[in-house]
C-alpha cells in the first residue's frame, strides 16, 4: 500500500512511496501529527542518485519490522535535498556542528517544533565498526524521548541557539581587489596537485569554478601559472576515468587522486559547469582536446539528460544491473579484458585494452577496469580508435542503463543553458543553442508560470510545490544572460532582470549580504545563508555574477551596487579558502576587469558578433543587433550607429568607450582575443 509520498513529483520520494514506512513529505501537517501523538519526527534526507540512500532504504525502510517500530514511535518525514536545499542546509549545518562530518542519507531526530536533538547519516541494520544499528538508534531515541524529555528539550534548545548565534562574517568593507585575488591564487597554487592536476587529495572533485577563476585571471593578467594549472587539470580529467571515454560527460568525483575510479553518478550541474569550462579553455588556448570534451559533454547532456518537455533531468544513477542482475555501482561503465574480446575480437581488444588502460587485475572491482587514456599523448590510429569506441558504445548500450532522476531543477538548468548556448555559438552548433532556448522556454513557461516567482523543480512539465531559492534565481539569470548574448534576443535580458529584481527585493539583507531563502519563504529554525561554492556556485556568488552582468548590460546602479555588496564575502573568504569560493573569485575577476561592455551594431551571428563572443575579457557582456529596434532590445545598442555603413563594434568599461571599430582583428585585440 502506497504512503503519502505517492502524491509527490520528486523521483526520490517516489522511490519510497511503496515502503512499509508511513512516510510524510516535509509539511506543517507532519509536525502537527507529531505534536498530536507526542512523538519525535524522524527526518530522512537524501536524493535519487545517492548510493548509500538506496542501501539504507533497502536494509531498513523496506524492512517490515523496522517500519512497524518507526511508525509506532515516530512521524517519519522524507525530504529530497535537491527539492528542498533550504531544509537540507539547515539540518546539515546542525549535523556537521554536532558530529564533525555530514553526508547523505542524513538522519535527524526532531522535536515536533522541528528542533534537532540527535543526528547521524547512514545507520546499518546491525552494529558495525563501532556504529550502532538503526534499530538500536530508534530504541535509544524513543527511550530518551519517553524517560528524559527535559534533557532532550535542553539539547534541542542549545543546538538551535548555537545555530542562531552563527552570524555570517562577510567582507563588509568593500570589494575584493588585486591583493585578495593574488592571495587566492597563491592558496590554490599551494593546494595544487602537480602530478595529477586538480586540488587536494582523494576523493577529488572536478574544480570547474576554480578553473573558471584561473582562466579569467590569466585573461586579465597574463599569469601563465594560472593558465597552466587550469589546462593541466582539464587535461588530466579528460584522460581519466572520471570522464566517460565512450559516451562523454563527467562522473561526480574521483575516489582517488589520479582521476582513475569515479563515483559513477553523473550530475547535470557538473556536466554543465565542465562543458562551459572546457569551451572557455578552448577559447583561451585553441586546444583540440578542450573543444572535443566541450562538445562531447554538451552532446551527452542533450542525449542522456534532456526531457520530453525540453528541460534537463538532474542525474543518472551510479548503480545499474550487472550481467547477473545484481544492482551494483558502475556496472554500466566498466569492462574486463574478456568483455572487450567478446565485442572486438582478439586484435582490437588488445589494442583497446592498451589504449583505455584495461588490465587483467582491473582498476575497479572484480577484475573490471574503468576506461581512461593512460598512455602518453603520442598520436595513435585515430580511425581505429573511433571504430573501437563506436563498437564498444553500441555494445554498452545493450546493457541495463542506470536510472535517471527526471526532475528538472531550475538552477541546474540555468547552468546548462549557459553552457549549451556558449558551446553552440563557439563551435557553430546552432542545434545546441536551440536546446538551450527550449530549456529556457520551459523555465519561463512552467517554473515562472502564473505566479511570477520561480519554482525550484518540475517533473513531466508539472511545477513542483517548492519555492525557488537564491541559487535558482542566480543561475537561471546567468543562463538567460548567456542566451541573450548568443541569440541577440533581448527578451532573455528582460527575464533575467525580472529574476534579479526579485533577488533585490526578497533575498538581500543589510550590508549587501544575501540569504538562500526569500523574506517570505517558510521559516525554518534558522534562515540558511551559505556563500561558499561547493558542487555548484552558491546562490550568493551566482547572484553576484548575474547582478554584475545585468548592470553592465543596462547601466543599472542598483544592480551594480548589489553585486559589489555581495562580493564583500569573496574579499573575506577568497584569500582563506579559494577552493570553496571559485565562482566568487571568477566574478571578482569580472569586476576587476570592468566588466567590459561590447555592443555590436550588426547582424547576430556575423563576424563581429562572433569575435565579441570569443573575447577572453573576464565576464564581458555582448549585445548584438541591427536596425532601429535593436536599442529597444538592448540598452547597450542605443545610439550605436554603423560606421561607413559597416557592422561596427563598441567596447566600453567604467563609462569610458574605445573608438568604434569595423575590424574583427582590432576588436579581438581589445577583448584579449
Amino acid at each position: 500500500m502506497a504512503n503519502r509520498l505517492a502524491q509527490t513529483t520528486s523521483p526520490y520520494l517516489l522511490q519510497h512511496a511503496d515502503n512499509p514506512v508511513d512516510w510524510w513529505p516535509w509539511s506543517p501537517e507532519a509536525f502537527e501529527e507529531a505534536r498530536k501523538r507526542d512523538v519525535p519526527v524522524l527526518l530522512s534526507v537524501g536524493y535519487a542518485s545517492c548510493h548509500w540512500c538506496h542501501v539504507m532504504a533497502h536494509e531498513s525502510f523496506e524492512d517490515d519490522d523496522t517500519a512497524a517500530y518507526l511508525n509506532a514511535h515516530f512521524v517519519p518525514v522524507k525530504v529530497d535535498r535537491e527539492e528542498r536545499p533550504d531544509v537540507d542546509a539547515v539540518y546539515m549545518e546542525a549535523v556537521q556542528a554536532a558530529t564533525g562530518h555530514g553526508g547523505w542519507p542524513m538522519t535527524v531526530f526532531l522535536t515536533p517544533d522541528a528542533e534537532p536533538f540527535y543526528f547521524g547519516t547512514y545507520f546499518p541494520p546491525e552494529p558495525r565498526h563501532g556504529s550502532p544499528s538503526f534499530q538500536q538508534v530508534l530504541e535509544g531515541v524513543t527511550t530518551a524521548w519517553t524517560d528524559r524529555r527535559e534533557e532532550v528539550a535542553e539539547v534541542a534548545g542549545r543546538i538551535v541557539a548555537d545555530l542562531a548565534g552563527r552570524s555570517l562574517v562577510h567582507g563588509g568593507d568593500g570589494v575584493p581587489g588585486e591583493s585578495e585575488v593574488a592571495q587566492a591564487l597563491l592558496g590554490l597554487t599551494r593546494e595544487y596537485d602537480e602530478q595529477h592536476g586538480g586540488f587536494g587529495g582523494a576523493p577529488k572533485f572536478p574544480p570547474a569554478m576554480a578553473v573558471e577563476f584561473l582562466l579569467r585571471h590569466y585573461a586579465r593578467t597574463g599569469a601563465e601559472g594560472a593558465l597552466q594549472m587550469a589546462a593541466d587539470t582539464c587535461a588530466a580529467m579528460a584522460r581519466g576515468g572520471i570522464y566517460d571515454q565512450l559516451g562523454g560527460g563527467f562522473a561526480r568525483y574521483s575516489v582517488d587522486r589520479e582521476w582513475i575510479v569515479p563515483h559513477f553518478e553523473k550530475m547535470l550541474y557538473d556536466n554543465a559547469l565542465l562543458c562551459r569550462v572546457y569551451a572557455h579553455l578552448w577559447r583561451a588556448t585553441g586546444s583540440d582536446e578542450a573543444r572535443r570534451i566541450a562538445l562531447e559533454t554538451a552532446d551527452f547532456m542533450v542525449r542522456e539528460l534532456r526531457t520530453a518537455e525540453g528541460g534537463f533531468a538532474s542525474a543518472l544513477d551510479a548503480d545499474s544491473a550487472d550481467a547477473e542482475g545484481r544492482h551494483v555501482e558502475g556496472a554500466f561503465y566498466v569492462w574486463t579484458p574478456e568483455q572487450l574480446r567478446e565485442v572486438l575480437g582478439e586484435d582490437d581488444a588488445a589494442f583497446a585494452a592498451a589504449y583505455f588502460g584495461v588490465t587483467e587485475e582491473g582498476t575497479f572491482e572484480e577484475g573490471a577496469s574503468v576506461l581512461r587514456l593512460p598512455g602518453d599523448t603520442e598520436p595513435v590510429d585515430a580511425a581505429r580508435v573511433a571504430g573501437v569506441r563506436a563498437r564498444l558504445l553500441a555494445a554498452r548500450d545493450e546493457r541495463p542503463h542506470p536510472g535517471r532522476d527526471d526532475k528538472v531543477v531550475a538552477a541546474w538548468n540555468g547552468l546548462a543553458i549557459a553552457a549549451l548556448a556558449e558551446t553552440g555559438a563557439y563551435f557553430d552548433r546552432p542545434d545546441l543553442v536551440e536546446r538551450a532556448t527550449e530549456a529556457a522556454d520551459l523555465l519561463v513557461r512552467v517554473h515562472l508560470g502564473e505566479v511570477a516567482r520561480l519554482t525550484r523543480t518540475s517533473k513531466d512539465g508539472r511545477a513542483g510545490d517548492n519555492a525557488g531559492v537564491l541559487e535558482d534565481y542566480g543561475d537561471v539569470a546567468e543562463g538567460f544572460l548567456a542566451l541573450a548574448a548568443v541569440t541577440g534576443e533581448g527578451a532573455w535580458l528582460e527575464f533575467a532582470g525580472f529574476l534579479l529584481d526579485i533577488v533585490l527585493e526578497q533575498f538581500t539583507g543589510e550590508g549587501g549580504q544575501l540569504y538562500d531563502t526569500a523574506h517570505d519563504a517558510e521559516q525554518l529554525i534558522r534562515r540558511p545563508q551559505d556563500p561558499t561554492d561547493s558542487a555548484t556556485p552558491s546562490g550568493w556568488t551566482a547572484a553576484a555574477g548575474a547582478l554584475l552582468s545585468y548592470a553592465a548590460y543596462t547601466g543599472s546602479e542598483a544592480h551594480r551596487t548589489a553585486a559589489e555588496g555581495a562580493l564583500g564575502v569573496v574579499k573575506a573568504l577568497g584569500p582563506r579558502v579559494p577552493r570553496f569560493v571559485g565562482w566568487g573569485l571568477a566574478v571578482a575577476e569580472a569586476l576587476l576587469d570592468g566588466p567590459r561592455e561590447v555592443a555590436v551594431a550588426g547582424p547576430v551571428g556575423g563576424e563581429l558578433h562572433r569575435t565579441a563572443l570569443l573575447g577572453r575579457a573576464p565576464g564581458a557582456v555582448v549585445a548584438a543587433g541591427e536596425g532601429p529596434g535593436a536599442g529597444a532590445e538592448f540598452p547597450l545598442l542605443v545610439d550605436r550607429p554603423l560606421v561607413g555603413g559597416e557592422p561596427t563594434a563598441y567596447v566600453c568599461r567604467h563609462f569610458v568607450c574605445d573608438a568604434p571599430t569595423t575590424d574583427a582583428g582590432e576588436l579581438a585585440g581589445k577583448l584579449g582575443g
